[in-house]
């Protein structure tokens, strides 16, 4: 379809919509390492979305109670969001035995985790033109 001639008059283009959407973190247990947090409309590669197109993703400092995240110009979807308090700055989610996280994480709607991480479909969360603010607890199993 054909951008109308007055567009290019007026200075402007056709807009697509975005939002922002801000996620506050909340319960985590000390002020070590950072808190990663990565946003994705991809089910197939969820909780994890290093390298996935059109993930959003961000890092902060942890602070013992709570720590916020804005992710900005995000296109409408479907999304899910995963979470990790990296407790030793290591960069991955450490694990005890190989299988239990010795450290906090968390996902968008608090989806449950039972023997491994949630599905994206428990984590989902639709997000349109308007911005959106969650919260997510951070849960540590050790």
């Amino acid at each position: 379809m054909a951008v109308p001639a007055w567009f290019a008059l007026a200075g402007t283009s056709p807009a697509v919509e975005q939002a922002k959407v801000t996620v506050t973190v909340t319960d985590l247990r000390n002020a070590n390492g950072i808190v990663r947090a990565c946003m994705t409309r991809d089910e197939t590669k969820f909780p994890k979305c290093r390298g996935v197109a059109g993930a959003y993703a961000a890092t902060a400092e942890a602070h013992a109670g709570s720590v916020t995240f804005t992710f900005t110009g995000v296109k409408p979807g479907k999304y899910a969001i995963a979470l990790l308090h990296d407790e030793n700055g290591n960069g991955k989610a450490d694990r005890a035995l190989g299988m239990m996280p010795k450290e906090g994480f968390g996902f968008s709607r608090d989806a449950k985790v039972q023997m491994g991480p949630p599905s994206f479909s428990d984590a989902v969360f639709p997000v349109g033109a308007a911005d959106q603010k969650l919260t997510i607890r951070m849960r540590y199993l050790l």
